[in-house]
């Protein structure tokens, strides 16, 4: 007697073109997802700074010739050549709660010294520190705020030992120590935008 014929599965066009068009909606389905992360990804980066920053090389151009504008009045120890720095932007400097007739008699008087000693000297300070990146935006490309010091956009019970020592270098050790308490940096704060634009130098409440 002759053998009986084997059954084979079968692979015709239907069950292969069912198992293609699966293929092709999971490969889809993935592809779907990865562009949602890729689009999402700019308000993701709003939420919080960068990682805290030293090197002043690492600044775009604007920013370093901004913060070299405002270091070199304080070189000079005269709170006028502070005018210069404010007069570059058109988008002037938030300075205060209430608007600012004139920055360098604004200056003169919420130092404690009366002459703009103490700002010029709260300048140099900070600028020194380090610094965080703040993303603001969609735009990529102009969508940073450099702010110094770090200690002011990070929180103050998270500090490292050695960022204990970098905040009472600052402020002395009193003062720090108040802060520390409070979890809260409330001293003198700067930002100034990727473009250059120096955003607000105020003293934290």
């Amino acid at each position: 007697m002759g053998q009986k014929p084997r059954i084979r599965p079968h692979t015709g066009a239907p069950g292969l073109f069912l198992l293609m068009a699966l293929a092709l909606v999971h490969c889809v389905g993935l592809t779907g997802v990865g562009l949602t992360q890729v689009q999402r990804a700019p308000e993701r980066t709003t939420r919080g700074p960068q990682a805290v920053k030293y090197a002043t090389a690492d600044l775009p151009a604007p920013v370093q010739e901004m913060r070299e504008a405002i270091l070199s009045a304080v070189s000079t120890g005269r709170i006028e050549d502070l005018r210069h720095a404010y007069e570059l932007n058109e988008l002037k400097p938030d300075l205060a709660a209430e608007p600012v007739a004139d920055p360098v008699a604004y200056w003169q008087r919420i130092s404690g010294d009366g002459r703009g000693f103490e700002v010029l000297a709260a300048l140099g300070q900070i600028l020194e520190a380090g610094y965080v990146v703040l993303p603001t935006g969609r735009d990529l490309e102009n969508n940073r705020i450099y702010v110094w010091p770090y200690f002011a956009e990070v929180p103050l019970a998270g500090l490292t030992p050695a960022q204990d020592v970098e905040l009472m270098r600052l402020l002395g050790a009193a003062t720090a120590l108040n802060l520390r308490a409070t979890g809260r940096y409330s001293w003198w704060r700067i930002a100034i935008g990727a473009d250059g634009v120096w955003h607000s130098f105020r003293k934290m409440p």
